[in-house]
Formats: structure tokens, C-alpha cells, sequence
């Protein structure tokens, strides 16, 4: 009979304080282990339009670099024109212009005028026109690219942002090129990021 009521007992007993404690410091460590992750995921998916943006104007300026732009009369018989190969020239300005544009938030390029990247389309050779790059989606960076003769790299395309608005830390992409002793482009093996994740 008393074993029966220490079984009666034991049934109605409820949590412990301690119990109780443990669980609710369990909770919260997975609590904070997932909202670390979520800013992680986050975080990588707003740097992956940097990577990917750059990674396009790297191969726009191979294709626009691999184009032959020869003079357009015709050539005499028995003459040749020399092969002409140009990188395209740096832009007037980086899209947006200003980095207060996408300072802790998302810009929208205006793409169905071309005021952003078609700048400077009157110009020859000159610019996003060039290369033919552009971006429909609202965008966290602000995308630029620079030409220069000679050197160690000769195109240098960057996308710099601010992700968390505070104005002081600012993260910056750059992804490099040239053209070798044998006048082919070659672009970097890699994207140099600096705060990816500021």
C-alpha cells in the first residue's frame, strides 16, 4: 500500500524551479544561435549582388574587350587593319551617384530611361553604355568601374554600400583586370571584399 501512494505522489509532482531554469536557458541559447544565423543569411544575401554585379561587369568588359572595332571604311586590296582591341572607358559618374542613396537602404536605377546607366551612352566607348550593364532590381551598392593605360590593372570594377546606414564603415568590392603581353583581358581569380559584412 505505500508504494502504491509514493506512485500517487510522484504523478502529481510537477517541475522543479531548476527544471524550469534549465529549459528557459536552453531556449534562449537556440534563440540567440538562430537570430545570429538569420543576420548571417541576410548579411550573404545582400553581398551576393555585389558578387554577382561584379562578376557580370567583369564579363561584359571581356566581351566589349574581345570586340573588334576596326574602322568602318573599306579597306584597300592587298591592305590590312590593324587589330584594335579597347577597354571600355572609365564612367562619368557610379550608379547612384551619390552613396546617401543607398546608405542602410535600397536604391532603384531608372533603367526604363537610362538617366543611371545609359549616362553616357552619347559618348563612344565610354561608360555602363559600354559595356552594356545595367540592373532592373533595386540595389544595395553603389556600382563603379575605372580604365587606366598601362599598370598592373587596367580595369578595376567596384560596387561600395553601406548596409547598416551608420555612415562610418563602409563595405567595398573591387574586382581587377588587365590586358597581358599577348593584348588579352584577364580578370582576377577573385572578388577582394573589405567589411563584406560591416
Amino acid at each position: 500500500m505505500r508504494s502504491m501512494r509514493s506512485v500517487v505522489r510522484a504523478s502529481k509532482r510537477g517541475f522543479t524551479l531548476i527544471e524550469l531554469m534549465i529549459v528557459v536557458a536552453i531556449v534562449g541559447i537556440l534563440a540567440v544561435l538562430a537570430i545570429y544565423g538569420v543576420r548571417k543569411y541576410l548579411a550573404n544575401a545582400k553581398t551576393a549582388e555585389a558578387r554577382n554585379g561584379l562578376g557580370q561587369m567583369g564579363k561584359d568588359q571581356s566581351a566589349e574587350y574581345e570586340m573588334e572595332s576596326m574602322a568602318g571604311p573599306v579597306l584597300p586590296v592587298t591592305n590590312s587593319a590593324a587589330n584594335s582591341h579597347q577597354l571600355c572607358a572609365s564612367p562619368n559618374a557610379p550608379v547612384p551617384a551619390s552613396m546617401t542613396a543607398v546608405q542602410g537602404k535600397k536604391y532603384q536605377s531608372d533603367s526604363a530611361t537610362g538617366a543611371d546607366w545609359q549616362l553616357d551612352g552619347t559618348l563612344p566607348r565610354t561608360g555602363f553604355a559600354c559595356l552594356k550593364f545595367s540592373m532592373d532590381a533595386p540595389q544595395y551598392y553603389q556600382y563603379n568601374f575605372t580604365t587606366a593605360a598601362g599598370g598592373v590593372t587596367n580595369w578595376s570594377g567596384q560596387a561600395q554600400g553601406d548596409l547598416n546606414g551608420d555612415g562610418a564603415v563602409f563595405s567595398l568590392f573591387t574586382l581587377a583586370g588587365a590586358v597581358n603581353a599577348t593584348k588579352a583581358f584577364n580578370l582576377a581569380p577573385n572578388i577582394v571584399e573589405t567589411n563584406p559584412e560591416e
